[in-house]
């Protein structure tokens, strides 16, 4: 009798362990951090010598840094598509808006039985929209959005009632914070995850943290030398944002480390990228030559951003991938994760995460019409992209290869029959979608 219990003890603890695994292959924990105006040329991986990022870079050189992702040209057009994983003209209606008729990665994992949270800089009420927007003062639509818990900055209350850097203005899980000359918006926000980490680390979670750096105003962090003078905190002067670049890359390794305390880094996917290119203030360097941040603008360096994607459990060596990303394929990628049937005009990079079988796109497709001002505005229009060449819809076509700052179209009497090839497959592609106006 002692034996045939022991045997059930020895059955049943097999059986829970093969469930455990089970649970583990099948429900990885996920995190997607995305910089605020942060290119690709931000980062060391990337060949960046201006800024110091160890702990990015060691996320690209154990997993797979990918090479051309392509985001909007600015924050809230890429905030709509990444999370939503459709092109702007399906649903983006005001800048800092998010339509509550929208269906979010928030929604598609807590479905699939994923705690979830957000954190950083939310900016989808549509709070400079007041007089149309009806419920722009509600602050359950993070959870509307799919995310049980949030810790943002500009829910409610707008850039103007409170910063997100020094003494920040952030409304968490309903309640705004006791506000704090001496706290530090990206520190509240990443210990908040850290939190979050640690009561949900029996559970799969997905955690969504779009930061608020790098974003201007550049102002120092509790690193630079100048934070101890309080009235120095809001001083805002480019020679900051070296600062800003490290505290941003201090902030990816906490997380790190913090899975790697409880032992959950194995099976968690973290994702690594930018919202758009940097700042056109901000001049970085790398070894080929010096890239001037184009945020807002339709040009390489407005839409050329990091993207990292870090799991063991399932990417066993670095590797790089030089084909193009966009950032509709966020979305129908969780959905393979999850086992989802899901509706997005992107293609999921799931299998590359996997190892599975994966047939490169061959453009990359933005509509841009960000609805904010002449600075940005005067950039509205629509690309389709090749690796190497770009078409807008008034047929203006450059060889980026040769020319990634666009000064010189390329003439339809001196193309190449290769390239004319080329332009037939990119004005097609045009073709299958709205006509620009």
């Amino acid at each position: 009798m002692k034996t045939k219990f022991n045997l059930l003890i020895l059955l049943l603890a097999v059986w829970v362990t093969s469930c455990t695994k089970e649970k583990s292959t099948q429900m990885p924990n996920v995190i997607v951090i995305m910089a605020d105006d942060m290119g690709y040329e931000c980062i060391g991986a990337y060949g960046s010598t201006s800024y110091q990022t160890p702990n990015i870079d060691q996320l690209a050189s154990q997993g797979i840094r990918f090479a051309n992702c392509v985001s909007q040209p600015l924050c809230t057009p890429s905030r709509v598509k990444i999370m939503t994983g459709k092109y702007n003209y399906r649903n983006y209606d005001h800048f800092g808006h998010l339509n509550l008729s929208e269906y979010t990665f928030g929604n598609l994992m807590q479905d699939a039985g994923y705690e979830t949270c957000i954190a950083g800089k939310w900016q989808l009420n549509g709070l400079s929209y007041k007089d149309i927007i009806a419920d722009w003062n509600d602050n359950t639509r993070p959870n509307k959005f799919g995310f049980d818990e949030y810790c943002l900055w500009q829910l409610t209350k707008q850039r103007s009632d409170g910063g997100r850097y020094a003494n920040p203005l952030i409304e968490q899980n309903g309640q705004i914070l006791d506000r704090n000359s001496d706290d530090y918006g990206p520190d509240i926000f990443a210990n908040y995850i850290l939190d979050f980490i640690e009561r949900k680390k029996d559970q799969s979670f997905f955690v969504y943290y779009p930061m608020v750096l790098v974003h201007d105003p550049f102002v120092p962090t509790p690193d630079s030398q100048q934070w101890g003078d309080s009235e120095n905190r809001y001083k805002n002067d480019t020679t900051y944002f070296k600062d800003m670049v490290a505290y941003t890359d201090k902030i990816v390794g906490k997380i790190v480390r913090k899975l790697e305390e409880l032992q959950l880094d194995e099976n968690t996917l973290i994702i690594f990228t930018g919202d758009n290119g940097t700042h056109p203030s901000i001049t970085s360097q790398l070894a080929e030559g010096a890239v001037q941040g184009a945020k807002g603008n339709t040009i390489d360096a407005g839409t050329h951003v990091p993207l990292i994607a870090y799991w063991p459990a399932q990417i066993k060596e670095g590797k790089v991938f030089n084909d193009l990303i966009e950032f509709s394929d966020f979305f129908p990628t969780f959905g393979d994760m999850v086992k989802a049937d899901v509706s997005s005009d992107g293609k999921s990079f799931y299998p590359l995460l996997t190892n599975g079988t994966y047939t490169p796109r061959e453009t990359a497709f933005v509509h841009y019409d960000p609805q904010w001002g002449k600075n940005v505005n005067q950039y509205r229009n629509q690309f389709v992209r090749s690796l190497d060449y770009k078409l807008y819809p008034d047929s203006t076509f450059y060889h980026l290869s040769n020319d990634l700052l666009e000064k010189n179209p390329l003439s339809s009497d001196s193309l190449t029959t290769e390239q004319a090839v080329i332009k037939t497959t990119l004005e097609n592609e045009l073709k299958r979608h709205p006509a620009w106006k």
